[in-house]
């Protein structure tokens, strides 16, 4: 297979390509390199797959449009792999017109690329967070996602409306794929985990927010990468039982599908944290605080339509992979180190 995969040296985007290139198929990562968090992480991400056999880096924009479209027309993409996003939920209360840009934008040139070149199946990432108000659990992809509570929430239900133009008007196979909280080596910064960890080992406080009184679907990294891949081989098709007079969010009369992708087992954050203090072998010191705007109380994945789809089944324990990315931590932070005394 020739594969774009966007966004790849984000956290996702490197696991994921690193799989396929395992596989023997040819990849091409785009990312923008942009600063929303450390850039020198996303180097060090692109370090562990730019020079393997079958890699191609290209330093784009998904906004810039005549750039993306020329990398489709060199490499003719037989699947495109959309992870490239501008990410966070908080952060966009602070800068919305980012999650437009990059979001909903890119996100066009994206479709208009993969139609004009006639790819064989879009797979794109969509989040937990489009539940928003949602409160049956756990969250089912058959069910109503009009309340989401954050621009990221709506900009990612925005991608899974305009996928299923396109897979309606002209016949491009998409999948959506709704992430639940991911984490693992090389997370993201701004991550839960990753702060965590930074400020336990510091001894400073951590920020639980809600007094602790939360419940995420926490999915490990390589769990979630090798879904992706599944998902990826498994293209999407019409469902011949959709009817317009009850219809199922999740499936179409066109070749659009949406799947939850996580662990589907919530874990308390306060068990988390228990977890991640037990790996450390550090306690932390808690500032409990109260709920954040944006933020929804738990996350729980209905997986029932993945697992049927392409047999999908989470195996890393929430203790395993914790104990994986304090490893990891540990080892990248003397790393850094090791090169700030050398320059």
């Amino acid at each position: 297979m020739n594969v774009l995969v966007t966004g790849a040296a984000g956290f996702i985007g490197l696991h994921v390509s690193r799989q396929l290139l395992a596989r023997g198929d040819r990849v091409v990562g785009l990312d923008n390199l942009n600063d929303y968090y450390d850039v020198d992480l996303k180097l060090a991400r692109l370090a562990q797959i730019e020079n393997r056999a079958g890699f191609t880096f290209a330093r784009a924009d998904l906004c810039d449009l005549s750039t993306l479209e020329a990398l489709f027309e060199e490499h003719g993409f037989d699947t495109v792999i959309n992870l490239a996003a501008q990410a966070g939920v908080r952060y966009s209360l602070e800068n919305p017109r980012a999650y437009i840009d990059s979001n909903i934008v890119g996100f066009a040139n994206v479709l208009e690329c993969c139609r004009r070149h006639r790819i064989g199946h879009l797979v794109y990432a969509s989040s937990s967070s489009v539940y928003g108000m949602n409160s049956a659990m756990p969250f089912s992809v058959h069910d109503n996602v009009d309340h989401p509570i954050s621009l990221y929430a709506a900009s990612k239900k925005s991608n899974e409306l305009m996928a299923h133009t396109y897979s309606h008007l002209f016949g491009l196979p998409t999948t959506g794929l709704r992430f639940f909280t991911v984490y693992g080596p090389w997370g993201r910064p701004d991550m839960a985990l990753f702060l965590f960890t930074r400020a336990i080992l510091a001894g400073e406080p951590i920020k639980v927010f809600n007094n602790g009184q939360m419940q995420r679907d926490f999915t490990y990294i390589d769990d979630i990468a090798e879904g992706v891949v599944r998902v990826m081989d498994n293209t999407a098709c019409a469902n011949p039982d959709w009817d317009g007079a009850a219809p199922d969010p999740a499936t179409s009369c066109a070749p659009y599908r949406l799947f939850n992708i996580g662990n589907s087992n919530p874990v308390k954050l306060t068990d988390f944290i228990d977890a991640l203090e037990k790996s450390l072998g550090k306690t932390a010191k808690r500032e409990l605080l109260p709920m954040q705007p944006g933020d929804v109380i738990a996350t729980y994945a209905d997986i029932d339509d993945l697992v049927a789809a392409v047999d999908y089944r989470p195996q890393t324990p929430v203790q395993t992979g914790i104990d994986n990315f304090v490893a990891w931590y540990r080892q990248y932070m003397d790393t850094i180190g090791d090169k700030q005394c050398k320059s």
